[in-house]
């Protein structure tokens, strides 16, 4: 009781509680995330009334032009000086693990909708620090599990050479060998690269049933296009570990059809998430990102939870978050760990062939719902301090 009423008399800090998004403006994880994340932010805060506790809801946002340099001094600068209480977005791995150090430092809330790695609530968890949409664990757990179901036991991985690329590989290696198969060898190329021959031709020499791709946005899609271009498609099964809506309508439909990877969000998988997504395509004119949708439920759940906690203070909210349930047409069984990550159900899809396409974006077959607790990884195999008797 002393303590929630320490929170509620700590009320809002400079009188206004203020919201940063902080992701690629320009560069080749901008369509994903970027000007849409600030409008999925904009409604979020719209939707909720424009105030919370009496006091008006800003934001703000800038471009972190995938440096982390770049993103911690925008968002010291933030904590510092501007008063934001919450950053959003950072969908860049090395950013991230910035941002998360500095809101360690300044006990500020960070939720990460974009970043992939799981290091995020590992090594560099944080308290006040939560990581929202998907991780590098979903993500690959639950491709390699529809992939190893076919039979397919040798895989060869080409990623992208920075940190969310070198996670997703130690996952990927984890996963496929849990469920008996291999790897038989892997390849790193530069982020936003312009050639994947040299990668592809490994990756085809190899002779892997399964070429697991870990990379993200322009540099899968090139790499899609590339190995459809050199006929490895049709004797080797290619499989992204972190696909975007976005990244299908780039490549179309008679290239994409028929991958099978996870997703933590599909515009038209409820009428919920419909109607969202089609006042989101008003706006942007594109349909939402998983970055997206989960940008609008972190904003709304951080809101509610600066509601109930009576104050904006960063571990006072991080704790309501981790004591509430979150269901929104976003996140369905949400809750937020002990490591900051938040729980929820996933989604294996299929890309649909082009005559099962009955109107515009209609690309996905939600083949399986993934509960959150087998998606993502387990407490007990955390390294996070926050977790009782992590290593």
């Amino acid at each position: 009781m002393a303590l929630v009423g320490a929170a509620h008399a700590a009320g809002v800090s400079d009188d206004v509680v203020k919201i940063g998004v902080l992701s690629d403006m320009s560069g080749l994880y901008a369509d994903t995330a970027g000007r849409g994340s600030v409008e999925s932010a904009r409604m979020a805060i719209q939707d909720f009334g424009g105030t919370v506790l009496g006091k008006k809801i800003e934001l703000v946002f800038a471009d972190h032009q995938n440096k982390a340099d770049v993103g911690a001094t925008a968002a010291r600068t933030w904590f510092d000086r501007d008063g934001v209480d919450l950053i959003i977005n950072l969908n860049n791995t090395a950013v991230a693990v910035a941002i998360n150090n500095l809101a360690r430092e300044r006990n500020k809330m960070v939720m990460n909708t974009g970043g992939a790695s799981d290091i995020l609530t590992n090594e560099h968890c944080a308290a006040t620090a939560i990581h929202y949409t998907y991780d590098s664990y979903a993500m690959g757990n639950s491709a390699v599990r529809g992939i190893m179901a076919q039979g397919k036991k040798d895989w060869f991985i080409l990623g992208v050479d920075y940190a969310f690329g070198k996670a997703m590989t130690a996952n990927l290696t984890e996963f496929v060998g849990e469920g008996g198969g291999r790897i038989v060898g892997s390849t790193y190329h530069p982020l936003n690269a312009s050639d994947f021959s040299s990668y592809l031709l490994q990756a085809q020499s190899s002779k892997a049933s399964v070429i697991a791709l870990a990379n993200a946005t322009a540099d899968t899609v090139n790499t899609v296009k590339a190995a459809n271009e050199f006929g490895i498609t049709k004797k080797q099964t290619v499989v992204p570990t972190l696909m975007f809506i976005n990244d299908i309508h780039a490549l179309g439909l008679k290239q994409g059809q028929g991958m099978v990877f996870a997703t933590a969000f599909y515009w038209d998988r409820t009428p919920e998430s419909r109607t969202w997504a089609r006042r989101f395509f008003e706006k942007m004119k594109k349909m939402p990102s998983m970055v997206h949708a989960g940008d609008y439920s972190a904003v709304t759940q951080y809101l509610r939870a600066v509601k109930a906690a009576g104050t904006d203070d960063g571990l006072a909210v991080a704790k309501q978050l981790k004591s509430m349930p979150l269901d929104d047409f976003f996140a369905q069984n949400g809750k937020v760990r002990e490591d900051g990550r938040m729980v929820h159900d996933m989604y294996l899809v299929e890309v649909k062939k082009p005559e099962e396409s009955q109107y515009p974006w209609d690309y996905y077959k939600v083949i399986k719902t993934i509960p959150g607790d087998q998606a993502f990884k387990p407490l007990a195999k955390s390294t996070c301090k926050l977790v009782k008797g992590a290593s």
